[in-house]
């Protein structure tokens, strides 16, 4: 179908004069919706249409649960999908609602039994693999996709989730990239991908490539709310107030009631006519970027890096807080890596030592005593285990909190002392550790 054709098309009258339902119709309502957005209000039309209907039959009620799902409405798609028709296309969509309710075992389950109802194999078995993976179920996850073999590995969707699980595994970023990289090139339109190749920019300080990606990412069809949120804050970093807000709003379209998004719409709104210095603002993102590079970027002697990685050294940033004299008194770290080192914040028009006074406090230590060696591991696991959104993730980094146990010896007064770290980013952290049991110093 052109895009033409999809412009002209009248989704509402699509949906309730079909009366089979199957994988290529949702495929076409998703192009339709993802090419013009004003699709969007006819499906949630032709739902409501349907909610309304008594003498819905259970084919017809299967049709409804899938078009709630892909309208976000989780909940209500998992109830009707219960008392649809039991087909392989009714299973499945209910393993995809238990899976967004992070339902990962009845998820898992639900795949089983769709699969044997005759829905895609292969499909079904990489969305069990992402099920473990969400459940934290990594070996698990790598696992079944290690025995996915045929023309499935060479799909988008199977690219992605090995991406995603190699990146849950850590340290192996560049074959993430690069999976992620070969998910695009298969299907450009690639939601998962797009999202998962913007965070890994982001984390590498391409704020510019990270933008763009989550951009596209966005214009898909159902679009994940991460990418939404994350676009929306990276526009508010730019003082793009009004595609802030849109963002927001697409959230808000899906999810009414959700309370962050309401926030952030709220805090966008009313910074939307922010008078600032487009110039300065401009200077403070270039160096920003700069800053947050890996020192790994760079053409470093194995000398310098490996004295860098024992100091604790990663960024450009970590550099200009360091002084020559404390590069000097490192072990096996002389004149001629110092001259290197220079070279390099030269270059960036930078030295080191000139953010000395940005360094990193000391916290009060944190008495683990009373903790098992399973709580005590808890402590040492990276920040990035919590899934904090964009915002959260940036104060972290000004912070230069690495842990969860660097994160607990914070308080919240300090935690909102940060540049654009609002009480709604302070409360998320606290939500995200009080699910693991933990909470803020003087919490």
């Amino acid at each position: 179908m052109s895009e033409v054709e999809l412009d002209v098309l009248d989704l509402k009258e699509l949906i309730l004069s079909n009366n089979s339902f199957g994988p290529s119709d949702v495929a076409e309502i998703r192009q339709a919706i993802a090419e013009n957005y004003g699709h969007f209000a006819e499906l949630r039309d032709a739902v409501g249409e349907m909610e309304n209907d008594e003498a819905l039959t259970p084919a017809g009620k299967t049709k409804m649960g899938v078009c709630q799902f892909l309208l976000g409405r989780f909940r209500s798609a998992l109830d009707t999908l219960r008392v649809a028709d039991g087909s392989a296309t009714a299973l499945f969509y209910q393993a995809r609602s238990q899976f967004e309710l992070s339902q990962y075992d009845e998820a898992i389950s639900l795949y089983e039994q769709s699969k044997k109802a005759g829905y895609n194999e292969d499909q079904c078995k990489i969305y069990i693999a992402e099920s473990h993976r969400y459940a934290g179920r990594i070996d698990q996850a790598m696992l079944l996709l290690d025995d996915i073999f045929g023309p499935a590995e060479q799909t988008s969707e199977y690219m992605y989730q090995r991406a995603a699980t190699v990146a849950a595994v850590g340290g192996r970023r560049d074959e993430a990239i690069a999976l992620y990289q070969r998910a695009i090139q298969t299907d450009e339109n690639h939601a998962g991908a797009l999202f998962g190749l913007a965070w890994e920019n982001e984390r590498m300080g391409n704020d510019d490539e990270s933008l763009r990606l989550y951009e596209r990412a966005a214009k898909a069809f159902p679009t994940g709310v991460g990418a939404l949120v994350n676009l929306g804050l990276a526009y508010e970093d730019r003082n793009e107030y009004d595609k802030a807000q849109l963002c927001y709003k697409r959230i808000l379209d899906a999810h009414p009631e959700d309370r962050r998004t309401q926030l952030y719409m709220k805090d966008a709104s009313a910074n939307g006519n922010l008078l600032y210095d487009e110039e300065a603002q401009r200077r403070n993102d270039r160096l920003a970027q700069i800053l947050g590079m890996p020192v790994t970027n760079f053409e470093l002697s194995v000398r310098s890096r490996n004295c860098l990685a024992k100091m604790g050294i990663e960024t450009i940033g970590d550099l200009t807080r360091t002084s020559e004299s404390e590069l000097l008194s490192s072990k096996n770290f002389g004149e001629t890596s110092l001259i290197e080192i220079r070279e390099v914040l030269t270059s960036k028009g930078l030295k080191l030592g000139q953010f000395a006074h940005e360094k990193k406090s000391v916290d009060p230590p944190v008495d683990t005593s009373h903790l098992s060696a399973d709580e005590q591991a808890l402590l040492e696991r990276p920040i990035s285990d919590l899934n904090l959104s964009v915002r959260a993730r940036k104060c972290m980094a000004r912070l230069q909190l690495n842990s969860i146990g660097e994160l607990i010896r914070k308080t919240g007064d300090e935690m909102l002392e940060c540049k654009n770290f609002g009480v709604t980013s302070l409360n998320e952290v606290r939500e995200k550790l009080t699910d693991l049991g933990l909470k803020l110093r003087g919490d």
